[in-house]
């Protein structure tokens, strides 16, 4: 997807500001972050959103969430606890599409 801005980071023509990074995942700060902490987790497979999702993806899914747990560890709010959401279309509000996780936490989060 050459036009898609998480492809263009993974592939660095887009700086972002990293917090891990392997060959199968990316996660970074937000830029219009909601929380004191907001990280975006990706894989570095171009997948529009979870219902692209295939059999074939299913140990790719569970490296993201094993990720996801490691990246909570090294901003320090695995004790605290996190929120972590994947928005899946326009209603679901995903404003790009490639498949990624929020990991928000850092302070109270609002119960909705």
């Amino acid at each position: 997807m050459e036009e898609c801005i998480f492809c263009k980071i993974v592939k660095g023509e887009i700086p972002s500001k990293k917090v891990y990074e392997d060959d199968e995942v990316s996660a970074f700060h937000d830029i219009d972050p909601i929380a004191k902490i907001h990280i975006l987790v990706i894989p570095k497979k171009h997948i529009s959103s979870l219902l692209e999702l295939k059999n074939e993806d299913k140990e790719l899914l569970s490296h993201i969430f094993e990720k996801i747990n490691e990246v909570a560890k090294i901003v320090g709010i695995d004790k605290s606890g996190f929120r972590v959401i994947s928005n899946v279309g326009e209603d679901g509000g995903q404003s790009v599409k490639h498949l990624h996780f929020h990991i928000l936490g850092g302070e109270k989060l609002p119960v909705r």
